[in-house]
């Protein structure tokens, strides 16, 4: 028998720290899993999948993102849906609204650009309770420095050199359109430090680890470890060299989506 499929867009924020990334696996606990569970407690079934914009991995949050619900035979009831839904999310999850598209909508292609904010601080150790927002690098940093590297991020590179594991099939150019350090005012709690610092990006993606992969470079930077002439060869494509440190993934936030 022929079943009917409908199509819906929702918008989701999580707090990445206790679980192990978007995507579903088998033995952990993942942010897909519990927006599955729940999706299937309320509706009372299972004949529905769901694609998201983009995956986050391990402990990695999100202030916006988008999933594509596809849902079997029988339409979702949207009065009334939103509240039922986050009353049953845990509390580290929440869905912010929820439209019907059509067949035809893509919600991996949809994003026209994505930006992402990694909090950190230097100089002494932070207040445990800020550990699942920003990272803390012990020793002091040449901040200075570090700013005007991550203005050789911006415009069209090949990241290969910052890309997780890449393919011979991986495409790796792409283009930033912002990449700076300013200090941070958007996110603020009274046991964060007095002062920290947010490494902006913006693009339309990214591949796996490479937000992480910058910003360890330019830890490492600031920690006198490289210097400006590393940063510059990891960006020319006929360089090839390994960066090893991946920073932690607790202090990345995907801030906003724009479709």
């Amino acid at each position: 028998m022929f079943q009917k499929r409908f199509y819906y867009r929702i918008q989701l924020q999580y707090l990445g720290f206790r679980y192990h990334g978007w995507q579903k696996q088998p033995t952990v606990n993942t942010v897909e899993r519990m927006v599955g569970r729940t999706l299937a407690y309320i509706l009372e079934r299972k004949n529905f999948k769901l694609l998201a914009a983009g995956r986050t991995d391990a402990k990695v949050s999100a202030n916006e993102t988008y999933v594509e619900l596809f849902l079997d035979d029988t339409p979702l009831e949207l009065e009334g849906f939103l509240s039922i839904f986050n009353k049953n999310l845990p509390p580290d999850i929440r869905a912010l609204s929820v439209i019907e598209v059509d067949k035809d909508y893509n919600i991996m292609n949809a994003p026209k650009k994505k930006e992402y904010l990694y909090l950190f601080a230097y100089g002494e150790k932070s207040h445990p309770f800020a550990a699942p927002f920003m990272c803390t690098y012990l020793t002091d940093l040449n901040l200075p420095i570090m700013q005007e590297a991550a203005q050789l991020f911006e415009g069209t590179h090949d990241f290969k050199n910052y890309t997780y594991r890449p393919t011979s099939e991986t495409k790796t150019v792409g283009t930033i359109i912002t990449a700076e350090i300013i200090e941070n005012t958007l996110y603020t709690a009274n046991f964060f430090p007095n002062t920290s610092y947010i490494f902006r990006v913006i693009g339309k993606g990214f591949k796996r680890h490479q937000i992480r992969l910058m910003m360890g470079a330019l830890f490492d930077l600031g920690a006198g470890k490289i210097d400006l002439d590393f940063i510059q060869k990891t960006l020319d494509p006929t360089q090839s060299i390994k960066l090893e440190h991946v920073a932690q993934a607790s202090g990345l936030i995907l801030n906003e989506v724009t479709l």
